[in-house]
């Protein structure tokens, strides 16, 4: 089963998980669609748009789960990121860890986020 990974402020999805349906941080509802990385990108997606924020949550969905929804499309740089065209539905969600700020600020993920 493939990850795919969602950084979100927590108290963003914690109100997604009462509502039973996370339609996306400002960013997403803007562009149209749930932006995802995979474990190679996560770490690169947190330095560019994350860069010293703090009570962040790495939520991995499994995404063999999202169906026709889920997308791998061509960012600037060419490379392919998971978009979700669709309300992420908080039962796909394999595991939730928090990300926190390091000394240097760069954001501590776990061990097995490659």
């Amino acid at each position: 089963m493939p990850l795919i990974y969602k950084i979100c402020p927590e108290a963003l999805w914690r109100e997604a998980e009462l509502s039973g349906r996370f339609n996306g941080a400002p960013i997403d509802l803007a562009d149209g669609y749930i932006h995802f990385s995979t474990g190679a990108q996560a770490r690169e997606t947190a330095a560019k748009h994350f860069v010293g924020q703090r009570d962040l949550l790495l939520i991995a969905v499994d995404a063999s789960r999202l169906g026709e929804a889920l997308r791998h499309e061509p960012s600037r740089g060419g490379a392919l990121f998971p978009h979700l065209y669709a309300p992420l539905d908080p039962k796909s969600v394999r595991w939730i860890a928090p990300l926190p700020l390091a000394a240097d600020g760069t954001h501590l993920f776990p061990e097995d986020v490659a």
